[in-house]
């Protein structure tokens, strides 16, 4: 409990500075305990829900699969050798055992179960542990739906499969739906973190699009994507892909005069006075990841405030937000929650794309997959696409919509992104969205969030 205090009672610094980012030390003694908290209150209640006493989880040093690097504890960069955990659930006796099938301890909640000098052979001392529990099903990670479910090397598989006693062989199962709850489900004091780190993001970003780091017509797009990678390191963090920044203008200027998709956009730009700037930017923090798209408008010397085409364009963009987030509803699958969405917005006149992703312990992470940029009819199922909607879970609300702009004499996106929560009570954005543009320089008491 001491650490979480430390981070609350130094979160609201100067904001300029964004805000307090723990050292080293203490970030390690939040993960450790956050994943304490996961392994003994949320492990056992997901294993239940999946019907899974017994979960298998195996990889080899470099080769990780993407769910154990989630349970690692903050020393552990990596697996060591092999690694291989076991989770067996008593639900009868409401009891969970942890097990390293390892020569060390992992952390200090899963335990060596493997003295090499009493047993030379780390898959028959596997092999022992199943046999003493007689598990009813045994989860591995493989999955043809959800890549981070699919981390089981082939191997691997053989050598479990073929040291596995014949009793059990018929009592292994896919663990995917284990796996992508796992990753997916947010614990209560992950979400009291999670609203600061996209606070942070927001500072970076509002920081990125001033006056403080963009000069019109000397600054280009790469020298702001380059700040905000600098700025990131600065400040000890992490990205999790490299940041964009982009920029839409009026046909006159001659340049970027064609409404390039989301796999042509022009690599540098210089920023000009009356240029609608947007980021695409996301941190890696604690474990977990942001991943934020605002928008922001130069001003041109004469003006104090953003055309009213383009406030009003923003306003259109929240309106898809809205369409989208109102259909959130536990059990509906992606593809149902986004033909709905398009549906109803389009009847609205608005002209949206939507494009939303899990969000977490990955920046892409597992879940429902609400749409894509290239698949607006609906995803396929081994995009997740059969996977409901659940509780507690965290998504990038990611979406555009088209706006015709007459002064311009072209078509542009209002693209926005903002991590949002779905939980019990339904949805909620995890730190605010933004609902004004930000402007170039700032105009006193302009908020832009």
């Amino acid at each position: 409990m001491r650490s979480i205090l430390f981070l609350l009672v130094f979160t609201f610094v100067i904001r300029v500075q964004a805000q307090y980012i723990l050292p080293e030390r203490e970030r390690a003694t939040v993960i450790d305990e956050l994943l304490d908290d996961r392994f003994n209150n949320l492990l056992p209640k997901l294993m239940d829900e999946a019907n899974i006493d017994m979960w298998v989880v195996i990889s080899r040093e470099y080769n990780e699969d993407p769910v154990l690097r989630t349970m690692l504890p903050a020393t552990w960069l990596n697996a060591r050798r092999r690694t291989i955990l076991l989770f067996y659930r008593d639900k009868a006796n409401n009891k969970i055992e942890k097990f390293a099938v390892a020569r060390y301890n992992v952390g200090k909640n899963i335990e060596s179960a493997w003295d090499k000098e009493t047993q030379p052979d780390q898959w028959k001392r596997l092999m022992e542990l199943i046999s003493e529990r007689n598990p009813k099903q045994i989860g591995l990670n493989y999955s043809k739906d959800h890549n981070i479910a699919d981390g089981l090397d082939k191997t691997d598989y053989d050598e479990f499969m073929s040291n596995l006693p014949k009793k059990y062989t018929s009592k292994v199962v896919s663990a995917e739906q284990l796996a992508v709850r796992w990753i997916e489900t947010r614990t209560e004091r992950e979400m009291v973190i999670y609203n600061q780190l996209v606070d942070i993001t927001h500072d970076i970003i509002a920081e990125a699009f001033s006056e403080k780091v963009i000069t019109p017509g000397i600054t280009t797009t790469s020298d702001v994507v380059w700040w905000m990678r600098q700025k990131v390191t600065d400040l000890g963090l992490e990205t999790w892909f490299h940041p964009t920044v982009d920029v839409q203008r009026t046909n006159a200027m001659g340049e970027n005069s064609e409404f390039y998709s989301f796999s042509n956009k022009p690599d540098d730009m210089v920023i000009l006075p009356g240029d609608l700037l947007h980021c695409d930017f996301g941190i890696t923090y604690l474990r977990l990841n942001t991943d934020c798209q605002e928008l922001a408008y130069v001003l041109k010397p004469e003006e104090k405030q953003a055309p009213d085409f383009l406030v009003n364009g923003l306003k259109d963009g929240n309106r898809v937000q809205d369409f989208l987030t109102q259909n959130m509803i536990a059990g509906r699958t992606g593809n149902e929650i986004l033909m709905k969405s398009l549906a109803e917005a389009k009847a609205a006149g608005l002209r949206p794309s939507i494009y939303t992703h899990p969000l977490g312990m990955y920046g892409h992470s597992a879940g429902t997959t609400i749409g894509m940029w290239d698949a607006q009819g609906g995803v396929m199922k081994d995009d997740g696409e059969n996977y409901p909607l659940n509780p507690n879970t965290v998504y990038a609300i990611e979406l555009n919509t088209t706006i015709t702009i007459p002064e311009w004499k072209r078509d542009i996106r209002i693209m926005l992104e903002e991590a949002g929560f779905y939980g019990k009570d339904g949805f909620r954005y995890v730190n605010g969205r933004q609902t004004e543009l930000l402007l170039i320089p700032r105009v006193k008491g302009h908020q832009g969030n």
